[in-house]
């Protein structure tokens, strides 16, 4: 049967009650600093809300290489994209409801398409963090609660789409997203989530890291899906041997580990806190269905829009528990046989 990937140097106590919960946006603040701390050019926008994307500890570390944009966001898309093509690392904070759902033609205007443009070593080197996404953002409604923006941004070429599933995550997808040349999408959360994975997990932009392994069932997760999944896994680890895969880069995408997975298993579920339309699940199933198609099942929202309500009330009312993700599972094995 299958059982964790001691590879994968996830928490001991990963199916405690009491685990630790702790708010995604936290790691990206102290990626935030981490990577201006190693790289003079990294320089931070926010569009008022610096507290709430937690830019602020940025803020307070290196006063002179942050702005305050106001609530612009279109004004802050372009100013990122100028400072970007003058050499600089700028990240540009906001609700991803706002960005990149407010601003999205000028990202696409004046940092995709003049990526694309580009030459090696003169990319647009602009880093949009949606802060605040998906349906977590609880009693904010669905007028904040952003679940189309990895869609959105997956359509942007030359653009690198990033969900970590937790704050030690987010941490590192922050300083690699500095790091990564070109525009960079990074998405989190508001609500405090189970901080699953440590200093010593794996990370690498395009690299699909497996959490347990199993040959049943591939779950192919991201965002807080990711705990979800493994919670989903160990109820079903005397029914189903299900492999559990944390993909928190969307795009691009790492064919080759998912490729082999599905030959493994045969079957696959997906499972995010994004419409089941466009994001993590349209990538796999394109991605499957022309190299190797097998059963998908997807766990995610289901072409609506958001409302009012507790993190842990939304969850459930929209379907994005481990107990929906076993249903899920149970159903692609069934199509499977």
């Amino acid at each position: 049967m299958g059982k964790l990937n001691p590879k994968a140097n996830l928490i001991e106590n990963l199916y405690a009650k009491d685990i630790k919960r702790v708010k995604t946006r936290d790691g990206y603040g102290k990626g935030l600093v981490k990577a201006g701390e190693k790289n003079p050019n990294v320089v931070v926008l926010c569009a008022d809300l610096s507290e709430s994307t937690r830019s602020e500890w940025f803020q307070k570390k290196f006063p002179d290489r942050f702005v305050e944009i106001g609530v612009a966001e279109q004004n802050m898309a372009s100013l990122a994209s100028g400072m970007a093509a003058a050499g600089k690392i700028a990240f540009m904070s906001s609700y991803a409801v706002f960005s990149p759902g407010r601003n999205n033609e000028q990202i696409r205007t004046t940092i995709s398409y003049n990526n694309w443009e580009s030459k090696p070593g003169k990319e647009i080197n602009v880093k949009i963090a949606g802060a605040h996404a998906g349906i977590s953002v609880g009693p904010d409604g669905a007028t904040h609660q952003a679940l189309e923006d990895v869609g959105l941004m997956r359509l942007q070429p030359g653009m690198t789409v990033i969900v970590p599933c937790d704050d030690a995550e987010c941490e590192k997808a922050t300083i690699a997203a500095a790091e990564t040349p070109g525009p960079v999408y990074l998405r989190f959360g508001r609500a405090d989530y189970p901080s699953i994975t440590t200093d010593k997990t794996p990370f690498k932009v395009g690299k699909i890291e497996e959490f347990r392994s199993g040959k049943d069932c591939t779950i192919v997760a991201n965002g807080p899906l990711v705990y979800e999944a493994l919670m989903a896994a160990k109820k079903l680890e005397k029914e189903i041997d299900c492999q559990v895969l944390d993909c928190h880069t969307v795009k691009p995408l790492d064919g080759k580990t998912l490729l082999a997975a599905a030959k493994k298993t045969d079957c696959v579920v997906t499972a995010e806190e994004h419409q089941w339309q466009g994001g993590l699940a349209g990538a796999v199933a394109e991605f499957l269905g022309e190299n190797y198609p097998v059963p998908i099942k997807r766990v995610g929202v289901r072409d609506r829009f958001g409302e009012s309500g507790t993190p842990e009330e939304l969850f459930k009312a929209f379907g994005l528990t481990s107990d929906d993700i076993v249903k899920a599972v149970r159903a692609a094995v069934k199509m499977k046989r």
